[in-house]
């Protein structure tokens, strides 16, 4: 059923149009200066958002640096056994570590030399330090790998008893001499940790060309 306002008692239409006017105009205003003032707020809290990032990435900054600085007097590692000791090349000298598979033996060659390995194409001359080194020996097992070692110009395998994993060494607290390595190792010695454990230096046994590691297969 439809009703005419104008039959209600005291209805006066045009005061009711210039109420509903002014009603939906303070509305809207309101809702303008709302909307602003909610800007205004999302703003300064954006600044304070910022600021307060900026400073946290300050502080990270500042913890990188202090890494950094930390890590340039410290050396990486990795550790292996060898004859029931620990020893260790510097990672910048190596190139990978992988498991001794489809070795190779070749006649004529030096004792310390165990044989050749097909490195992913690559002919690698795999070295026994042991050996080398004259230390005891030992069967192989399932835990013997290779650790890959390069250069610009040289690159071949040593054989290591097991691989013990990765570490940083601070340069500081690395035993330049070791008087009880007074063999052969001692040619080769970088140093010595304070875990005892043998940094023996890759770059030497890279560029000693005593080393017969280049084999040329036909």
């Amino acid at each position: 059923m439809a009703y005419d306002l104008r039959e209600v008692p005291n209805f006066d239409d045009a005061k009711c149009q210039e109420d509903a006017s002014r009603v939906q105009w303070e509305q809207i205003y309101s809702r303008l200066e709302r909307a602003r003032s909610g800007l205004n707020d999302k703003f300064k809290l954006g600044s304070e958002e910022q600021a307060r990032l900026l400073e946290v990435r300050a502080r990270e900054l500042a913890i990188e640096t202090e890494k950094k600085g930390k890590d340039s007097l410290g050396i990486e590692v990795v550790e292996f056994s060898l004859a029931h000791e620990r020893y260790a090349f510097e990672l910048e000298y190596i190139r990978g570590v992988c498991s001794l598979k489809n070795l190779v033996p070749l006649p004529w060659i030096p004792e310390y030399v165990l044989g050749i390995i097909n490195l992913k194409g690559r002919i690698v001359s795999v070295l026994d330090l042991k050996k080398f080194f004259e230390l005891p020996g030992s069967d192989l097992t399932d835990l013997n790998r290779v650790i890959v070692l390069q250069s610009l110009d040289m690159e071949f395998g040593i054989l290591a008893d097991a691989i013990l994993g990765v570490k940083s060494v601070e340069k500081d607290t690395i035993q330049a001499s070791v008087p009880r390595l007074t063999d052969k190792r001692a040619q080769y010695l970088k140093g010595i940790t304070p875990d005892r454990v043998v940094i023996l230096d890759g770059q030497k046994l890279l560029s000693d060309r005593d080393i017969v590691v280049r084999t040329e297969v036909y």
